[in-house]
């Protein structure tokens, strides 16, 4: 129950709007979102008391997406994969990703589990990047992979899920308030922040403001002081 939140997941949204209202493509408002990973989690990992950063990076809705854009995000992750393992390994971060990720090309998976092998020692930070994820598809696949057992408590199916661990505090930046099928069994008892500022132009800044409003919340799990 401390106020310090433990584990921040984010829904990075806004990207498209931001390039399109600066007179640019979508994409372009994909890489610089990219810069903005790289800042929040920089940020993060220098906090000792931020033990996770769970990022929704590509859903299982966003196939739907016009083709030429989705193979321009693949081709953006495995950019930034490539040229972030350096700043992973500097900063002590393990990187973990969640979903399902036997859709990805070979190339793409091959990456992945390179850069989360090569930072499975770091002992700070775990970012941990959502990828093809969706919460009612992680569910589902967690309650398959348990079917063989006699029963299913809520410890069990928990821990058979990609993320293990409950949220503390979640943020949606771009304006909308809705969490999109993300982490929903995480976020049970999650605070939920939502801010209008697009994800290209969200600071650290921005997120200690949020972390410090977060910790004069009073979260009493269902019960009383």
């Amino acid at each position: 129950m401390s106020n310090q939140p433990r584990h921040i997941a984010i829904i990075m949204d806004g990207n498209g709007r931001w390039a399109t209202a600066q007179g640019k493509s979508r994409t372009y408002g994909h890489e610089r979102g990219a810069e903005t990973v790289r800042a929040i989690t920089t940020y993060c990992a220098r906090h000792s008391d931020i033990d996770r950063l769970s990022l929704y990076a590509f859903s299982t809705e966003n196939w739907k997406r016009p083709k030429i854009e989705v193979e321009f995000l693949m081709k953006l992750l495995e950019r930034y994969l490539k040229s972030e393992c350096s700043t992973y390994l500097e900063g002590n971060i393990r990187f973990e990703p969640i979903g399902d990720l036997s859709l990805f090309s070979k190339s793409l998976r091959k990456i992945i589990n390179d850069v989360q092998n090569a930072t499975a020692n770091c002992n700070g930070l775990v970012q941990s990047l959502a990828l093809n994820y969706g919460s009612r598809d992680e569910i589902v696949r967690a309650i398959n992979a348990l079917r063989n057992e006699e029963s299913i408590t809520e410890e069990s199916l928990s821990n058979a899920l990609d993320c293990t661990h409950d949220i503390d505090l979640l943020i949606r930046t771009g304006g909308d308030h809705r969490l999109s099928n993300f982490l929903l069994w995480q976020a049970a008892y999650a605070e939920l922040f939502f801010t209008d500022t697009l994800w290209p132009e969200f600071t650290a800044d921005e997120l200690e403001t949020i972390i410090k409003k977060f910790k004069t919340v009073e979260r009493r799990f269902g019960g009383l002081n």
